[in-house]
């Protein structure tokens, strides 16, 4: 399980992404390459001499029956109406545990995205109009909505800078805005003969899973039930099933580690070795699921699927385009085509990166640490990637109509198209404007300084440990134990380094035990005060800190006026502009030898870097 973190919700301290976040990026990039060979195979199969074989096996009819209850449809449509509700289901998790715990919890980082992402809807759209005014063809100007996440991750890891930690999450939170007008869109726009009896058990589904969460249910097979019979209900009732999948996921909790549920799991896993018997073991199970809410307990069962297997599915099941028979040649010459690749790429070029730079330049939101101007029209051009929810909406706008294979033409021609010009617009970016990276800061700043910093351990100690953290974070290393592991491990080869920083949005009590164990320090007793507030986290009142000051012999009348200097005021104020100027996010944050650590903070994983560190330092 992944070392929890506290963090901040202000704009101002922005910098690594959370472990989940990570993971999700990994995973959907990593898919990408089985999507592009899925979306591969299915073209040459469908121009094959065995291309009818292509066709007939999604025509093939797939039928569930529950009593009365009967689901008639090819095999083609459970791939569009089962399996990627799955994939909907799982974009709208993610959705909701960035904005319960993660980089949206800070409404303020959320504007900008969605700014531009409402210009990478608006412009696509009046470009496709202008092309396709009239007739059958006007039905398609969704098409050009949606953005393929997997996709563009790939195009990203492909042609992007070589560090995009921030762009990623500009363009993922940007892809989400547009998944969930997309998918409003498919359930409002291309659904008909609506069952009003359907839509109200569909409604009470919702309703279920919100009284869930409410009740703070925590195991997943009631929400998995409620989500399955959700489904069912959607799609007897005429809408389009997909929006019931991204809809569920919004309404699934997702919710911070709470240090209480840790401490349970890790009594009934000691409980388990002690007493190894299946109820033992049932119940030390049962703990450690409840320690990571539901929301994040789906994802890392779904998510794989969704990029590894259901996505790429659906790629072979609609990217297959018989070109024969002059197909290619009328889909050149169609304005639906033609609409559909100046939508997508350059409706998405202009519509985000004019909006995104109006929304800085007029103040109304700000640009992520990292992300400059070049890198939003590259990543822009690369969101004219709209692959899986493009065809997806071709499917319901023309069905069988010749205009389908044109806009399916459209599409792949637009995919392609929009990787060129995201290269063109990355190398101009770095080659004439000097925007190399979009990535987060990893280098300490300022670095160790044994006259300003508070040291454990030898000043000139080969080995460096500088830890942000704050005293009331519930998993910073004085609470769990990883700092003295630490030292007793290495002796006096290690200097472990303590910096604040202060997040009074989530610990109101932050800022002034910072500004208390300054006070201490000035003192000399910088030390005695940082383990008594660390040993009395819920204790951080300004009389519980005069106790402690009195308890470890401090001056108290000078500690009470030390607090409220503005010298100390500024002290902490410069760790924590040191803590944003080095990528810090949450707390606690750890660097290793002067480069931030990612991953996991217990101590054997420390112990993994920290000798990591030493194998590269070059011997003397």
């Amino acid at each position: 399980m992944t070392s929890p973190q506290a963090q901040t919700t202000r704009r101002s301290l922005s910098g690594q992404l959370s472990a989940p976040l990570r993971s999700f990026l990994k995973t959907e990039a990593g898919g990408a390459s089985l999507l592009l060979a899925a979306a591969t195979i299915a073209l040459v199969w469908a121009n094959s001499p065995w291309s009818d074989g292509y066709f007939n096996f999604w025509q093939t009819d797939g039928i569930i029956q529950f009593g009365a209850l009967s689901f008639d449809m090819s095999l083609g449509h459970w791939v569009n109406d089962g399996l990627m509700v799955v994939f909907f289901l799982v974009i709208g998790m993610e959705v909701r545990r960035e904005w319960s715990i993660g980089e949206l919890t800070d409404r303020s980082r959320a504007i900008m995205p969605i700014v531009a992402g409402f210009g990478g809807m608006i412009i696509p759209v009046l470009f496709y109009l202008m092309l396709n005014p009239s007739g059958e063809a006007v039905n398609g100007w969704g098409i050009v909505i949606g953005t393929d996440t997997a996709f563009m991750l790939g195009a990203l890891a492909l042609v992007g800078p070589t560090y995009s930690t921030q762009l990623r999450l500009f363009l993922l939170t940007l892809t989400v805005v547009d998944d969930i007008i997309a998918v409003s869109v498919i359930g409002v726009v291309y659904s008909d003969n609506i069952d009003l009896g359907a839509l109200g058990i569909a409604a009470v589904c919702l309703a279920a899973l919100v009284v869930l969460d409410r009740l703070g249910v925590w195991q997943s097979t009631p929400y998995l039930i409620v989500v399955i019979v959700l489904w069912a209900a959607t799609v007897i009732s005429g809408v389009h099933p997909s929006i019931a999948g991204m809809v569920a996921g919004l309404l699934i909790p997702a919710m911070a580690v709470q240090r209480r549920h840790v401490e349970d799991a890790k009594r009934l896993a000691i409980a388990f070795r002690q007493s190894p018997q299946p109820a033992v073991g049932y119940s030390a199970k049962a703990g450690l699921a409840r320690a990571v809410s539901v929301n994040e307990r789906l994802q890392l069962k779904l998510h794989p699927w969704t990029s590894y297997l259901i996505v790429p599915i659906f790629a072979l099941a609609n990217a297959g385009v018989d070109l024969r028979d002059g197909v290619l040649q009328n889909a050149l010459s169609s304005p639906v085509t033609w609409g559909i690749v100046i939508g997508l790429v350059f409706g998405k070029t202009i519509g985000i990166g004019i909006a995104a730079l109006l929304a800085q330049r007029y103040r109304i939101a700000k640009l992520p640490t990292g992300v400059a101007p070049g890198h939003v029209f590259g990543g822009a051009a690369l969101s004219g990637i709209g692959f899986t929810v493009s065809l997806l909406i071709i499917e319901l706008a023309f069905g069988d109509s010749p205009i389908a294979d044109e806009a399916r033409v459209g599409v792949l021609l637009a995919t392609l198209v929009a990787v060129i010009v995201g290269g063109i617009a990355f190398w101009i970016a770095a080659r004439w404007r000097g925007e190399t990276s979009a990535g987060l800061p990893v280098v300490l700043d300022p670095p160790v300084d044994p006259e300003q910093d508070h040291i454990r351990g030898p000043v000139d100690a080969p080995l460096t440990l500088v830890e942000y953290s704050d005293f009331e974070c519930p998993f910073c290393a004085r609470v769990t134990g990883v700092s003295q592991e630490l030292r007793a491990h290495y002796g006096d080869r290690l200097r472990y380094v303590f910096r604040h920083v202060t997040l009074p949005d989530v610990h109101s009590h932050s800022e002034l035990a910072a500004h208390a164990a300054e006070a201490a320090a000035n003192q000399g007793k910088f030390w005695e005060m940082h383990d008594k507030m660390f040993e009395h986290q819920d204790e951080l009142e300004l009389e519980d800190l005069a106790g402690y000051a009195h308890e470890i012999d401090l001056d108290i009348e000078q500690f009470l006026r030390d607090i409220d200097d503005p010298d100390i005021a500024r002290r902490v104020q410069d760790h924590v502009a040191g803590a944003e100027a080095s990528g810090v996010r949450g707390t606690p944050t750890f660097f290793v030898d002067g480069l931030r650590h990612r991953g996991p903070h217990d101590a054997q994983s420390l112990i993994k870097a920290l000798d990591e560190s030493t194998e590269k330092t070059p011997k003397e």
